[in-house]
């Protein structure tokens, strides 16, 4: 019985913090319909949505894209009523600013046939209109790398690659059901990733091996252009070369989808000659920094306005289309869900601050620097002045589907808090709260910190299907939903405004591995 008792106490003195929790959340609902009527009434969301897609363009980092979008955002936040709005310094920008002026590639024998195709970034031109032969590589083992040496000089060569197209009979976009929800919010902590099987080490370090060769082999050989297999549904993707600013240009290399890909390899495989014409052109310009844009609403207690809730996305973008869903969508969404405040002379307790990240496609760079100026030193953890005024993030960057709740990132202690935080928007489809973590974007840099830092659960749309294409442009965004996420946005920063303390982090494990949890080493 003793023991019984003792077990009992113990239980409830560790759920006591639960407890407390939920018994805080004293929402103002009056709030929440004025959010959800503002949200409703009345939006920017297309305004917004042209003018960092169609207008800025491609906004890769560095590019006269990415400043003209960051521009576009000051000047957007300032017609918001933000204050201290400013372009910041993040970090270095060790590749440079890179820009691609042209580009036009095609199959010429044995017959004529345009492709789609997208320069890989940071790589070089072409010397005008080039033309010549496609050779194939085709190399199981560094010694294959031998037959092609004094071979590749002024050729087009293709890249080797084991990707195929597969057929798909499931629908392209799509909405989690209330089973798949329910089974989100029932799973246990972590990503939910399978480990790469350890009998493939050797057979990924001898890929790696001739991948290092041949990158030797193609510089030395003086090929005209590169040719990868990169996309599907003649649609090429986007990414960028391992370049840093002041290098020899790289060779110029071009992604062009796998059925153009395959339709030249079945022929070279059959022994029919192929030639190809490819012009690229390409502009390497100094840009030495990546920048974040910040604006604020102002905190009004005199003892918390210095505490800050975050709300962030970030604006860069791949240079094929024009980064609407990633991550244009989460940008608007953020500038929207404080407009809606601002549009209700909301006056926070804390201060409301908007953030839109740059160079996350690169390695979160916008996000990492901003928690390295302010909160925590990435080498020894040691915590800075803006610790503990720090009162919560929060981060889209799922695409343009709408928010079905969020997730905890493994932080039990916040359950009840989000539970009831979600309750007013159940009627919306909105309410599901999962342990899971999820990542590949900003809120890691402050979740590797221990901070409190959450992204939400979105449905998938097509998302997976366009981005990092060249279709990643405005068509790909869904305003209704949009509209949706703004209002909860908009709810969950006025709660973690107005709340008597703080949403608390997850404790301080330096040691912590796996995806987003080591800070200053992703």
């Amino acid at each position: 019985m003793k023991r019984s008792r003792l077990l009992l106490s113990v239980i409830v003195f560790s759920l006591l913090p639960v407890f407390l929790a939920a018994q805080k959340e004293n929402l103002d609902l009056a709030m929440v319909y004025k959010i959800k009527q503002a949200g409703s009434r009345g939006n920017s969301l297309e305004e917004m949505a042209y003018g960092l897609t169609d207008f800025a363009g491609p906004r890769l980092t560095g590019s006269t894209g990415g400043n003209r979008g960051n521009e576009w955002a000051k000047k957007k936040m300032e017609e918001i009523g933000l204050v201290n709005v400013r372009i910041e310094e993040a970090r270095d920008n060790t590749r440079g600013g890179w820009d691609n002026l042209k580009t036009y590639a095609a199959m010429t024998e044995p017959y004529y046939a345009s492709f789609a195709c997208n320069p890989v970034a940071w790589t070089g031109s072409t010397k005008g209109l080039v033309k010549g032969e496609v050779v194939l590589i085709n190399a199981q083992s560094v010694a294959d790398l031998e037959k092609y040496k004094g071979k590749l000089a002024g050729k087009i060569v293709l890249m080797p690659s084991t990707a195929t197209y597969e057929m798909s009979f499931t629908p392209f976009a799509t909405r989690y059901t209330d089973e798949q929800l329910k089974e989100i919010s029932m799973a246990a902590a972590g990503g939910g990733g399978a480990r790469r099987p350890q009998g493939d080490m050797a057979q990924m370090a001898a890929q790696r091996e001739i991948q290092t060769r041949l990158q030797e082999l193609l510089r030395n050989e003086g090929v005209a252009v590169v040719i990868n297999n990169s996309g599907t549904f003649n649609v090429p993707r986007s990414n960028g070369a391992n370049y840093r600013w002041g290098d020899p240009e790289p060779v110029p290399q071009l992604n062009i989808p796998i059925e153009a890909y395959g339709r030249m390899v079945r022929l070279i495989n059959h022994n029919v000659p192929v030639v190809m014409e490819v012009e690229i052109q390409n502009k390497f310009f100094e840009s030495p920094k990546i920048y974040n844009v910040i604006g604020e609403i102002p905190g009004t207690d005199k003892v918390l306005k210095d505490e800050v809730v975050l709300l962030g996305g970030h604006i860069d973008s791949w240079h094929g289309g024009t980064g609407a869903a990633d991550n244009a969508s989460g940008c608007i969404v953020m500038l929207e869900a404080v407009r809606i405040l601002k549009s209700l002379n909301a006056a926070p307790k804390r201060t409301i601050r908007v953030a839109l990240w740059g160079g996350e496609e690169q390695g979160l760079n916008g996000s990492r620097g901003y928690v390295e100026k302010y909160l925590m030193d990435a080498q020894t953890r040691a915590k800075k002045p803006g610790w503990d005024k720090f009162a919560g993030y929060f981060n889209m960057d799922n695409g343009s589907g709408k928010y079905r709740g969020i997730y905890l990132q493994s932080n039990e202690m916040l359950r009840p808090v989000f539970e009831e935080w979600l309750k007013p928007f159940a009627d919306m489809g909105c309410s599901t709260v999962t342990i899971r973590n999820t990542g590949g974007t900003d809120h890691q840099s402050f979740d590797a910190a221990g901070l409190p830092a959450f992204q939400f659960i979105q449905d998938p749309l097509e998302y997976n299907r366009g981005y990092h294409t060249v279709m990643d442009t405005y068509e790909r965004l869904v305003m209704s939903d949009l509209r949706h996420n703004a209002i909860v946005t908009a709810a969950f920063a006025w709660f973690a405004a107005q709340r008597d303390t703080k949403l608390v982090g997850k404790p301080d494990m330096p040691q912590m591995q796996g995806a987003g949890q080591r800070f200053g080493g992703f």
